[in-house]
């Protein structure tokens, strides 16, 4: 088991995985995330600011919910969200649309790259001992 001091309120719990918040804070958190998604279905314009003004939420947490795709900015609201590659304005997410396509596209490049061609290696120097050249 691995105790380490909660990121939030420093108190010591047991991290199970990765998290570095307790499970007080964590379900603390949770609530906050309810409050700023019916807050954003009843003023679905609201600026990030204004979002994290009503809610008593940090407008990096926002940012981070938006980040990890939890919530969607409408066109109106989209300040100070960019896309990580380009620096475009994006609603959610880490990129643009545009970045997620040239992604992916070199990515599946990659994936369908033919194999090296052999180094015309003859059929009967294949069982054969070899030295290497220094």
């Amino acid at each position: 088991m691995n105790v380490i001091n909660c990121r939030t309120c420093g108190r010591l719990f047991n991290a199970l995985s990765r998290e570095r918040v307790c499970p007080d804070c964590k379900r603390k958190l949770e609530d906050k995330f309810q409050e700023v998604k019916d807050y954003l279905q009843e003023y679905p314009n609201a600026s990030v600011d204004e979002v994290a003004r009503e809610n008593d939420v940090s407008v990096k947490q926002i940012k981070q919910w938006v980040r990890e795709e939890r919530l969607i900015l409408s066109e109106a609201s989209m300040d100070g969200v960019l896309c990580e590659k380009c620096g475009r304005m994006i609603r959610t997410g880490r990129f643009c649309a545009r970045c997620k396509e040239k992604i992916s596209d070199n990515l599946m490049s990659a994936l369908d790259k033919p194999a090296e061609p052999s180094k015309g290696i003859e059929q009967r120097d294949k069982d054969r001992m070899r030295f290497l050249d220094y």
